[in-house]
């Protein structure tokens, strides 16, 4: 073990011992790299920075779940994926796209019930993966919360100028010639909505849930008058015959790809339900409340979401759906009084943004209170206020940033570096719960999983690209079901030849290992789905993300890993038998 000789100071006392430090960054790299916390040290961080009070129940995080997923996304990806990719199909998409969102929930339970810390996918890599994966897991992570929330936001100054019939283009954005195109129009009212929340969300979590709950009733109300207003004006002619005869027609007017290219893209709908599983920490009763509130929101949300999608497919033919503003748009043509109802829909996806910007940012402060916690960023942002029981250094921070990117950049600019790294958080979990599903430390090799896993991927992989690039045809299908024929035969062989090395406590996916092997295969085909600039984002942040390990936190977890034996740190535990009594609460 590598040990600093100015240790007693820390690496960052000093110019000087910061320098001494970086000489030994390779030692410390290979000492903390893949250094696994357990939950016993995820507990003893938590209690060292302070306790988040436990107020919430299932149906907070129904809500959550559903005020997080339910936003900005199905008003706008809607209509995109209608339009362009799946035609009145579009209702196939929502549903696939919502059992991988279900598969993938599942994955999260099992963890948040094992380790109930607002940590989320940070914490569950971290334990399983090492220190370097949790941390550019958790960095991407809050860099996608951070865009998609200043998008969102300013996605709800357009949409509250529809329902209000004012333009917030001409009215209420302020463009600055200088600037540079996508960067040059000033949205006062975006951050002024991302302050308001953010002083809502340091004040208190049970505050914050009793909001959400009111804006969440609202927008369901909303929700269900516009698929009232589907199945009462429509036709279910439009389900089969678009308006142009020379456009494709039926049901399926670009076959089973557009359907899965439609899923592909409305998929980003859901992403929100991660957001819940941070907020492990402030549960009651974890066993019961997070298993009901995660799942149940998901499914919840995507009954929704098909309905929502008839709706519309009935209300026009899909090549009259407006991409940019489905539900709205079919409506804002219309003749004898009703025009209004676009401005009704206008109001509903108002409340909508405004619970799916809460939720996120709930979300966020409580990833950075954690990354804090585990001393891989400054511990400042780990500190929970003793008063308010919430991260609010964490909170406030965020929120500053969000506003300042808000301020500014142009939703389309934001939209195109949101998604990669969530999908691909997901897919580390999938992984992740299988790892420790077989992997302990009687143990004797890791390699047999490993390796599945690995070759899994790496089928799933191939089977995307060979879906991408070949040509539609028999030999297209024949490729298509060898590979899908190797890849149950490695699930098979995997899950007989290897044991299983514990089984979880209190609630565990069902069907191991196949629901996380579903839930892997669908994440790497929806990543591969995704454009050039989403993965020209990811390798950005990525690399940012390793620079950053590299030059401070890799120094600042070998200082806390140095001194966590010391008496000074051991006094600083408010509550060491924590773990303990959570421990007895959970089982009784």
């Amino acid at each position: 073990m590598v040990r600093n000789n100015n240790n007693n100071h820390g690496s960052f006392s000093s110019i000087k011992t910061y320098l001494n430090a970086l000489k030994h960054t390779p030692q410390r790299l290979i000492q903390r790299v893949g250094s696994v916390s357990t939950t016993f040290d995820e507990e003893t961080r938590r209690v060292r920075c302070g306790n988040m009070r436990k107020t919430l129940r299932w149906y907070d995080l129904i809500c959550f779940g559903v005020g997080g997923m339910v936003g900005a996304g199905v008003f706008v990806t809607t209509g995109h994926a209608a339009h362009d990719k799946a035609g009145p199909a579009v209702v196939l998409s929502y549903a696939i796209a919502g059992f991988c969102a279900l598969l993938s929930a599942f994955c999260y339970t099992e963890f948040a019930v094992h380790m109930p810390v607002a940590g989320g996918a940070f914490s569950y890599i971290r334990v399983t993966f090492g220190e370097f994966m949790g941390f550019i897991t958790g960095a991407n992570l809050i860099m996608d919360y951070v865009f998609s929330n200043a998008a969102v936001a300013r996605s709800f100054t357009t949409y509250f100028g529809t329902a209000i019939g004012v333009s917030a283009q001409s009215k209420w954005r302020i463009t600055i010639s200088s600037l540079p195109k996508g960067f040059n129009e000033i949205d006062l009212i975006a951050v002024l909505v991302i302050i308001i929340l953010t002083l809502v969300i340091c004040y208190s979590t049970r505050e914050s849930s009793l909001l959400n709950m009111s804006l969440t009733a609202l927008h369901i109300l909303f929700i269900l008058f516009v698929i009232i207003m589907g199945f009462w004006r429509g036709d279910t002619k439009n389900f089969t015959k678009p308006s142009d005869p020379t456009r494709p027609g039926g049901f399926l007017p670009f076959g089973a790809p557009g359907v899965f290219n439609g899923a592909t893209l409305v998929y980003l709908s859901y992403i929100g339900y991660d957001a819940v599983s941070t907020l492990a920490e402030e549960v009651k009763d974890p066993v019961t409340d997070i298993p009901i509130g995660v799942t149940g929101s998901v499914i919840l949300v995507t009954v929704l979401y098909c309905l929502m999608a008839t709706s519309m497919s009935m209300l026009l033919p899909y090549d009259l759906i407006n991409p940019e503003a489905p539900f709205s748009g079919a409506f804002i043509g219309k003749t004898n009084g009703w025009k209004w109802v676009s401005n009704v829909i206008g109001v509903g996806a108002s409340f909508g943004i405004l619970t799916s910007l809460l939720v996120a940012m709930l979300g966020q402060a409580r990833y950075l209170c954690v990354i804090g916690r585990s001393n891989i960023v400054p511990v400042w942002f780990a500190k929970v206020h003793p008063k308010t029981s919430t991260p609010v250094n964490a909170s406030a921070f965020l929120g500053i940033f969000t506003a300042a990117i808000a301020l500014f950049t142009e939703l389309e600019v934001l939209l195109n570096l949101v998604s990669i790294g969530t999908l691909f958080v997901f897919f580390m979990v999938a992984n992740a719960v299988i790892y420790r599903r077989y992997i302990s430390v009687e143990t004797k090799s890791p390699w047999p999983t490993l390796s599945f896993l690995l070759c899994f991927s790496l089928t799933s992989v191939i089977f995307t690209l060979l879906w991408l690039l070949l040509p539609n045809g028999k030999p297209k299908v024949f490729v298509l079901g060898a590979c899908s024929i190797v890849a149950i035969a490695l699930v098979i062989l995997f899950n007989y030849a290897v044991p299983q090395a514990r089984t979880p406590d209190f609630w565990g996916v069902p069907l191991m290992p196949w629901i996380p092997c579903v839930s892997i295969f669908l994440n790497v085909f929806l990543l591969g789905n995704l454009d050039g600039p989403s993965y020209a984002r990811f390798a950005f942040f990525s690399v940012l993300a390793v620079i950053v390990y590299a030059a401070y936190s890799v120094h600042a977890s070998f200082d806390a890993e140095e001194g966590i034996l010391s008496h000074e740190n051991l006094e600083n535990m408010k509550d060491p038998i924590d773990l303990e009594d959570l421990t007895l609460k959970v089982q009784k």
